[in-house]
């Protein structure tokens, strides 16, 4: 009796299988991803050249910086709708074609509004987030869109890509040469990706009328996980502008040793996404989240810490005590830093893949624009905190107190409500 019990009892689900289509698709649209982020980080490396050209202050700066990012954010939200509507595919194909035009005339810019303008139509590049995350997950099971969108997400890598190219390519043949490059470069991914990738199983599939859309709206997740990726995508979007001018004013290095160590921010902030997602698949997005925030928290508050020093006075005189974190310990912290960001990136659309699995390019917009939103006003604070208070580790400092203050807007809102929401998103 015990033993024809056993045997009757239904065994666990055999792993979805995975098409040979489906990881064309995600390679496809992550190679696309990759190369728009390196366009869409530009100015983090070619606006420390322009800086000393235009003489530029530290606002200023950060406003070249920032501008392409505002865009990259506001058109997510109109851009993940379409995906939803039309396919990822044809938006994704038309994006690359499309955003090649502005990249090439940056070339022949010569004054800041001239950047300033240019850039808002460039900075479209980096709204193709909205258009891989939903098309990208559509091809894979929901027990394994976790990883698929982490694996796309990881295309972020362009930002160290961009440290590492982007500086040769200055040296060598001057900056007018860097955005002509990167115009023939999206114009090559436009073709790979059209024939490498498939039709878009989800299109057809979105109910109602544009407005039943954005009904979505009412709904306060959403708004949660807005916070959640403002803080993780909006501050690595936000440092990877920022810390290689950074480095080469506080630690005296060259344009090409500023990027290839800021790389080291950059490069685990985007290549960790696809580990997140997986453990975000494993540990749940909530966990991930919660205990990644806690990591930045610690690593931003030893960076925020301004070079100093301490006058002692003992019985034998006074003793100096220089207190400053030494560029090896840079370089660790913000290894760390870019991890953790790139796991809560992941798990944001963790989120977003178990609550709205019928309308993710909408969600996705929406998030995405939080998150953009924050990589565009962040360089901007940063520049402006510089330029008031002269001390360059504001920026960390600025990070600090929104991180602080998600942990508490994060414990008020979802911990104290987990086991809710886990059993939703299982």
């Amino acid at each position: 009796m015990s033993l024809r019990s056993e045997s009757t009892r239904p065994g666990p689900a055999a792993p979805a299988t995975i098409s040979i289509q489906a990881w064309s698709v995600l390679f496809a649209s992550t190679l696309a991803f990759l190369v728009c982020f390196v366009v869409w980080m530009m100015f983090g490396v070619l606006g420390i050249r322009l800086r000393d050209e235009l003489g530029l202050n530290s606002t200023e700066f950060g406003l070249l910086t920032a501008t392409p990012v505002l865009t990259g954010a506001v058109m997510r939200l109109p851009l993940g709708a379409w995906t939803d509507r039309f396919g990822g595919r044809i938006v994704m194909t038309l994006l690359l074609l499309v955003c090649a035009i502005p990249v090439f005339i940056v070339s022949f810019a010569n004054q800041l509004w001239q950047f300033l303008v240019i850039g808002l139509f460039l900075g479209c590049v980096g709204a193709s987030f909205a258009v891989g995350t939903p098309y990208v997950a559509r091809f894979f099971p929901p027990e394994r869109r976790g990883f698929a969108m982490g694996f796309f997400g990881a295309g972020t890598v362009g930002a160290a890509v961009n440290l590492f190219v982007t500086p040769v390519l200055l040296a060598d043949f001057g900056w007018r040469f860097v955005p002509r490059v990167y115009a023939i470069a999206l114009l090559i991914t436009a073709l790979i990706f059209w024939f490498a990738s498939a039709p878009d199983p989800g299109v057809g599939k979105s109910q109602g009328s544009w407005a039943d859309s954005f009904k979505v709206l009412g709904d306060p997740r959403v708004w949660r996980l807005c916070q959640y990726y403002s803080i993780t995508f909006g501050g690595f979007t936000a440092l990877s502008l920022w810390i290689p001018q950074y480095l080469k004013a506080e630690y005296g290095m060259s344009i090409v040793m500023a990027a290839a160590f800021a790389a080291g921010f950059s490069l685990p902030g985007s290549v960790l996404r696809a580990v997140g997602g997986i453990l975000s698949d494993k540990l749940g997005a909530h966990s991930v989240t919660w205990w990644g925030l806690w990591v930045a928290w610690v690593c931003l508050f030893l960076l925020s810490y301004p070079s100093t020093d301490f006058v002692i006075h003992t019985i034998d005189g006074p003793v100096t005590l220089h207190l400053a974190v030494p560029i090896a310990g840079f370089v660790a912290l913000t290894f760390v830093l870019g991890a953790v960001f790139a796991f809560g990136m992941a798990s944001t659309f963790k989120y977003v893949a178990d609550f709205y699995p019928t309308n993710m390019g909408v969600v996705t917009g929406i998030v995405g624009l939080a998150g953009g939103l924050g990589g565009f006003l962040l360089p901007i604070l940063f520049g402006a905190l510089l330029d008031v208070f002269r001390v360059r580790s504001t920026c960390f400092m600025l990070l600090y107190g929104i991180v602080w203050v998600s942990l508490i807007l994060l414990y008020l809102s979802e911990v104290q409500h987990t086991p809710v929401l886990e059993k939703r998103a299982a």
